[in-house]
C-alpha cells in the first residue's frame, strides 16, 4: 500500500500583502487565542479553560498572522452544505482599517467545506457594514443576529 492520503483536501494559505490567512488548526497560537476568547473580555464571557480544546477541535478554524504572529481569528461550525454559522471573527486593534476583514472573510467563505453553503449565520454588534458587503441581512427580531441565503 502507499502512503496515506486524507480525504478531506487541505485549503491552502493565502498571502495577503505583510498578512497570512491559514485555515491550518497547527498554526494556532493557542495562548493567544484562549486569552482572546475565554477571558472575559469584549469577546467573550468567560468560556471555561477545559471546553476550549473542544471548540478548536469542532470547529473550522481560519487564523490571520502577521510576520508570524497571529493577529486575528474566526471560526465556522457547518453542516457543509445548508447550514453555516461565523463565531469569533476578529482582527488586532492595530491592523483594522486595511481591509484584512474583508479579505479574510473571503478567504473563509471560499472554503472548500464552506463553498455553496445555502444558508449563514452569525451575530455581531458592530460590524454589520463589513458583513453587508456580503449580502447579509440584519434579522428585524434582533439587530444583532445577521442571515445570508444564497439562492445557488
Amino acid at each position: 500500500m502507499g502512503p496515506s492520503m486524507s480525504l478531506i483536501p487541505s485549503y491552502p494559505d493565502l498571502q495577503f500583502g505583510d498578512y497570512l490567512f491559514s485555515a491550518n488548526k497547527e498554526k494556532i497560537d493557542l495562548a493567544y487565542l484562549y486569552n482572546m476568547l475565554c477571558v472575559p473580555s469584549r469577546y467573550s464571557t468567560g468560556l471555561p479553560p477545559e471546553r476550549f480544546p473542544l471548540v478548536i477541535e469542532n470547529s473550522i478554524c481560519f487564523c490571520v498572522f502577521h510576520h508570524d504572529r497571529q493577529i486575528g481569528f474566526a471560526r465556522v461550525i457547518a453542516d457543509q452544505s445548508e447550514f453555516a454559522s461565523l463565531w469569533d471573527v476578529f482582527i488586532d486593534e492595530p491592523h483594522r482599517g486595511k481591509g484584512i476583514g474583508q479579505a479574510f472573510l473571503k478567504y473563509i467563505f471560499n472554503h472548500t467545506l464552506l463553498r455553496g453553503t445555502f444558508r449563514w449565520f452569525l451575530m455581531t454588534e458592530d460590524a454589520h457594514g463589513l458583513y453587508k458587503k456580503f449580502d447579509f441581512k440584519t434579522e428585524v427580531y434582533n439587530p444583532y443576529i445577521m442571515m445570508k441565503v444564497n439562492a445557488s
